[in-house]
């Protein structure tokens, strides 16, 4: 049986410098609004889609980040829908949808997103 090895293509965003410790910042890659999140205290870095399925709104990079039972989440600024940061499911409202989430790194100082 062979393996599929999926091949990621990494775009440079941003400097690491220029996104806030524990929180976030949204930069186009595209014609994309990608929400990055520097979740410093954890020591992570986390990508979403910036816009919010609840209102339709390009918000999220604004959340307020933190956990859910141990799963790093974002907080909408204007509704408080939780989204995870890892699977970008909806936390507290299975119907709200979810949001999508991308392959991110830092090397030297740079930050990189990948379409997944």
């Amino acid at each position: 049986m062979l393996e599929v090895l999926e091949i990621l293509k990494w775009e440079k965003a941003a400097l690491e410098k220029d996104f806030p410790e524990d929180g976030g910042a949204c930069v186009k890659l595209g014609d994309k609004q990608i929400a990055v999140f520097n979740f410093t205290s954890k020591g992570e870095w986390y990508a979403t889609d910036n816009r919010c399925p609840h209102k339709k709104q390009m918000v999220l990079s604004r959340g307020i980040i933190g956990d859910k039972g141990g799963e790093p989440k974002v907080a909408c600024p204007f509704h408080k829908r939780q989204f995870s940061l890892e699977s970008g499911e909806c936390l507290d409202d299975a119907d709200c949808g979810a949001i999508k989430t991308y392959p991110i790194r830092v090397e030297d100082g740079v930050v990189y997103i990948a379409e997944s």
